[in-house]
């Protein structure tokens, strides 16, 4: 079983700033990367940032410059911060990892947070 709890989301002003934080944990025998997702009213969830386990980011054109994607992989946390935020960015974020439980997996299974709501007011 992997859980992953997400962390850090609130009510912040246009041009504030916001740490997430998404805790992996369970039986965990191997973490691959680690992503951000974010899902506003109405519309699709769609990826803000993912990391790999050797650091390599990658962001959505919409982040990219405000949003910093980490990992302590002694704690299996990632974090996101994020600058500069506008009601644009309002929405739940989920966490998404790949996962494997045990050495004898071929592939890395999916898991998701719960998500966190992140409203930004004008």
């Amino acid at each position: 079983q992997v859980q992953l709890v997400e962390s850090g989301g609130g009510l912040v002003q246009a041009g504030g700033s916001l740490r997430l934080s998404c805790t992996v944990s369970g039986n965990i025998f191997s973490i691959g990367d680690i992503a951000w997702y974010r899902q506003a009213p109405g519309k699709q969830r769609e990826l803000g940032a993912s990391i790999s386990p050797g650091g390599e980011t990658r962001y959505a054109d919409s982040v990219k410059g405000r949003f910093t994607i980490s990992r302590d992989n002694d704690k299996r946390t990632v974090y996101l911060q994020m600058y500069s935020l506008t009601p644009e960015d309002t929405a739940v974020f989920y966490c998404k990892t790949w996962a494997k439980t045990t050495n004898g997996e071929r592939y890395y299974s999916i898991y998701w947070g719960q998500g966190t709501q992140v409203t930004v007011s004008s």
